[in-house]
């Protein structure tokens, strides 16, 4: 039997995935929660939390990292399907990722996957994975410029856009505009993910 948690805010969504869960013959719901902090209190350890990411209190992939550490298996079921969100939630420890327009029978199939160590992700979803695995691939001399490096460097050493500009002696506004294209090659979006890409690719 595999155990199954929930975690979403949203009370007519949260009784579909207990109907869901409910309906095989081979799961079986242990709790449901409307927060993560709830999902704490609950002193229950399923084999997989459901979780959506757009929670009161702790979200995204905090949430996600967080539910992990408490040793269960994590597929996000959320409304958001952007590329952005479908990789933080991965790289914080979900093992799948469903829209929340996925049928029944996928929540079940990627119940199942899951608890027996596979992973499960849509293959729309998926093709966002391949793409930012393909760009990680490529090494980060090829894909900056020079002055474009410069900064990530910056970036990983802490240090604030205004901080750079004096360094690098120019304008704000143009750290700014060097940290989208950054962005815009790499697909890391947040400070600690250019922090993360930059000592990833940091020639030893």
């Amino acid at each position: 039997m595999i155990t199954v948690a929930i975690v979403d805010d949203h009370p007519l969504y949260r009784q579909g995935l207990a109907m869901a869960i409910e309906q095989a013959d081979d799961l079986e719901l242990v709790g449901d929660a409307t927060s993560v902090e709830h999902f704490d209190r609950l002193d229950v350890t399923p084999d997989v939390v459901l979780l959506d990411l757009h929670l009161p209190g702790i979200q995204g992939a905090e949430g996600v990292a967080h539910v992990c550490a408490r040793g269960t298996k994590v597929i996000v079921v959320s409304a958001a399907g952007a590329a952005d969100d479908v990789i933080d939630a991965v790289a914080a420890g979900a093992a799948g990722y469903l829209t929340k327009d996925a049928e029944a029978d996928d929540i079940r199939r990627a119940v199942r996957a899951v608890a027996g160590g596979q992973t499960y992700v849509s293959p729309t979803l998926a093709s966002y994975l391949i793409n930012a695995n393909r760009k990680r691939a490529m090494s980060l001399e090829h894909r900056l410029s020079p002055r474009e490096l410069e900064i990530l460097a910056l970036v990983a050493a802490g240090e604030t856009d205004r901080d750079i500009a004096k360094q690098l002696f120019i304008a704000t506004a143009t750290v700014y505009s060097h940290l989208e294209r950054i962005r815009d090659k790499t697909g890391a979006r947040r400070r600690a993910q250019l922090t993360r890409l930059y000592l990833e690719n940091k020639k030893p």
